[in-house]
């Protein structure tokens, strides 16, 4: 279907914004490492969190500036790039302003290894967002899901490694389980979305292999069941985020179940929700101090 639906012109609901203002994303990012460094016994300070919040942002924002830029404007049928393409010069103007206090922040808040370590993971963020978006056409080395879960897990999880009060690899499996969980998040996406991702020249799972989609729809729940039983033995310090897990793939699955009848909007927007878990112990937290 090369054109955009009778409805892609209407007003997007209150729910979409979040979504379409690349603000779901950034939150996950957050609260997730706010989880890792309980697991590691790390308090990162306030701007180790605005950092990830403002690069999250940053990263999804000009993915979807420059969808719009290249994508006519026919074949746009997704309102996050619609917007992005409508809003062109002003979202480039946040974007510049965002961007600028990020480097500010950094470079008086973040120690040298810090500052080294958020360059050396930027280089294949970098790298994969001009791929995917100049390149978007042409082969890749791997599915984009899994790119973006493994840098995404990654982005999430670099300050509590860097900062950890306890071993390493206690921090192993619960960023096994949310990157696994990134995973399934975008490919039930695609899924949902193939109608956009073909009309706006894009590449996916769901499109380049089909005969994986029920392996994709039964990932969150093989996530969830996996992330249970390793919290049942899992130490203390673990079995937090692996509940976490748990509850989002449970979330996740869910969602995908009742995408058809609630519609792949607000499916994609539930999708991210679903990944919201931690904010239930980490207001526990907040109430217990």
């Amino acid at each position: 279907m090369g054109g955009a639906p009778s409805s892609a012109a209407a007003v997007p609901r209150w729910w979409q914004w979040p979504t379409i203002l690349s603000l779901d994303a950034p939150a996950v990012a957050v609260v997730w490492q706010w989880l890792f460094s309980t697991v590691v016994a790390v308090q990162l300070r306030w701007h180790h969190h605005a950092l990830l919040a403002a690069a999250t942002w940053l990263v999804y924002a000009a993915d979807r500036w420059i969808e719009g830029l290249l994508v006519a404007p026919e074949r746009l049928i997704s309102d996050r790039h619609r917007f992005y393409q409508r809003w062109r010069w002003s979202t480039f103007a946040a974007w510049l302003a965002v961007a600028a206090a990020g480097l500010v922040l950094a470079s008086t808040r973040l120690t040298r290894a810090e500052g080294t370590a958020g360059a050396i993971l930027g280089l294949p963020v970098l790298a994969y967002l001009l791929s995917q978006s100049f390149g978007r056409r042409h082969a890749r080395l791997a599915p984009k899901e899994i790119l973006i879960a493994v840098l995404f897990a990654l982005g999430t999880a670099c300050m509590p490694f860097l900062h950890r009060s306890a071993p390493a690899v206690a921090l192993a499996l619960p960023v096994a389980c949310f990157t696994l969980l990134c995973f399934a998040n975008c490919a039930l996406i695609s899924s949902w979305e193939t109608e956009v991702d073909r009309s706006q020249g894009q590449t996916s799972l769901a499109l380049s292999a089909p005969g994986l989609l029920l392996p994709l729809r039964s990932s969150p729940w093989l996530i969830a069941f996996a992330a249970l039983v390793a919290a049942l033995a899992a130490p203390e310090a673990q079995r937090t985020a692996l509940w976490c897990s748990a509850a989002s793939g449970a979330l996740l699955g869910a969602v995908d179940v009742a995408h058809r009848r609630i519609g792949r909007q607000l499916a994609r927007v539930l999708a991210d929700v679903a990944l919201l878990s931690p904010l239930a112990p980490l207001f526990a937290a907040v109430l217990l101090s």
